[in-house]
């Protein structure tokens, strides 16, 4: 009993340590902000509005009115572009050499992820939403948030999608092992294990999501929040005639 305590207090200990370890490290600035886009710094009330080239932090939230957009230039390279009436929180910044590794918190709205890595480097970019959590290496998508279901369609490269709780329990998981065996803890945002290859639901929100599953180019996935999903290729024509993807698009090909 104590020694079970023991793991717990100590798996809270590296949760919060991590977290003050974070503060302050830059994620990107805002090189577009567009129409009302404001910021809340971290552990801060006040919302401010933003301007060109603002610096923004890990633990800052940015959201964005209605009719307004705004673009990050990550720490590092590579963009995250906000939606409007979208509320982003900036929960990761983690550059080290050719590591680059962002962690982001879409509450609600949309966010586009144009992120490619470099030769040699290594880069990931997470977004989480309230049903759904993509982790990338060096690729293109975007995710829409919403409190009972959440989307995400990828544009180039490959995306692993998983949801927030399932990832939640691997990371406790994988802390108390490696305080079983001693040693720092290593935390990973990416598959435990390996990844199926990627197959096509049968039938609309009949199979829930267990484990890391692993999207392709032209693939959409649209994740419930009792856990169930629905995975399938989207109509590229179709999707191209979005104002939102129209934009994007055209500031990714600049």
């Amino acid at each position: 009993m104590r020694k079970h305590l023991f793991l717990v207090l100590l798996v809270l200990f590296y949760i919060v340590f991590a977290e003050v370890v974070q503060q302050g490290k830059r994620f990107g600035v805002i090189t577009l902000p567009l129409g009302r886009v404001e910021v809340q710094k971290a552990g801060g009330a006040q919302w401010r509005k933003v301007g060109v080239n603002q610096p923004v932090y890990v633990n800052d939230v940015i959201r964005t009115r209605a009719k307004s957009r705004a673009e990050i230039s990550l720490t590092g390279g590579g963009k995250m572009r906000i939606g409007e009436k979208s509320e982003l929180v900036l929960n990761r910044a983690e550059i080290m050499g050719m590591q680059k590794d962002f962690d982001a918190n879409l509450k609600k709205g949309k966010v586009w992820v144009s992120a490619k890595a470099g030769f040699g480097e290594k880069k990931n970019v997470a977004v989480r939403t309230p049903t759904a959590v993509a982790a990338i290496r060096g690729t293109k998508y975007r995710a829409e948030a919403g409190e009972e279901e959440s989307s995400v369609l990828v544009y180039q490269g490959e995306v692993e999608v998983n949801r927030p709780e399932n990832l939640k329990k691997m990371r406790k998981d994988a802390l108390e092992k490696k305080q079983q065996e001693g040693g720092p803890p290593k935390f990973r945002l990416g598959p435990v294990q390996e990844i199926q290859a990627p197959t096509q639901v049968a039938g609309p929100y009949e199979v829930s999501l267990e484990d890391w599953i692993s999207l392709v180019e032209g693939m959409q996935i649209n994740l419930r929040a009792d856990g169930k999903y629905h995975m399938f290729e989207f109509d590229k024509e179709a999707d191209a005639q979005s104002d939102w993807v129209k934009w994007n698009e055209e500031l990714d090909a600049e």
